[in-house]
């Protein structure tokens, strides 16, 4: 039951995303972290069969950190979500990820942006989106209080908005959720909104 979604502000992108690894009717973690940060100024949020978000995930960074590794020059946030949405159209006629992925990144030129490729790799240049069963309740809230140019404090508040809506209205709704953010200074783990905690294991 995975929640991720987006958006874009002013001089910043936000991607947030539930931190439950699920299979069937059980919950294995509520820590998991499923925005992983390509490099400097870009990360990668996924939703999916966990396997392929793991492997997937994994194979673009180190092919992005191999691309700045032989060229000298980091790829830009376009051309890193056109590198994922092909890698994902090669892989959809042989062997299919069940991957969603938002992209967010912070280019000097150009400034945030944020990506909404599919798992068949479908891509678009959004200024929010969401995947998973949460995004019935984040699309709904985000298309009412999103506006062009958001602060970080306006932006983090409709994020806490789209986070009480998942938790009261949806039956399965993940506890625990991460927020990230990507603006000119890089890109970082801004913020943890907890509800249940592991358990700590007992020392034998």
């Amino acid at each position: 039951m995975e929640c991720v979604f987006g958006l874009v502000g002013n001089g910043f992108a936000i991607v947030v995303a539930d931190t439950s690894a699920v299979h069937s009717i059980l919950v294995h973690k509520s820590n998991e972290d499923k925005i992983m940060v390509l490099d400097s100024h870009k990360l990668i949020a996924a939703s999916g069969e966990p396997g392929d978000r793991v492997q997937f995930t994994e194979y673009i960074q180190k092919n992005v950190a191999l691309y700045q590794f032989r060229n000298g020059i980091p790829l830009t946030t376009a051309a890193a979500a056109n590198f994922t949405r092909g890698e994902l159209a090669i892989a959809l006629r042989k062997n299919p990820y069940f991957v969603n992925v938002l992209l967010a990144g912070y280019d000097k030129e150009t400034g945030p942006s944020l990506y909404y490729i599919d798992y068949i790799a479908t891509m678009h240049k959004v200024d929010k989106g969401a995947f998973g069963y949460g995004s019935y309740f984040s699309l709904s809230m985000m298309d009412r209080h999103y506006h062009s140019g958001m602060s970080v404090e306006e932006a983090i508040d409709l994020v806490d908005k789209c986070i009480m809506e998942i938790r009261s209205r949806l039956v399965v709704a993940p506890p625990n959720f991460v927020i990230k953010i990507v603006d000119k200074d890089g890109a970082r783990q801004y913020a943890w909104r907890e509800s249940v905690k592991d358990a700590p294991v007992p020392s034998a």
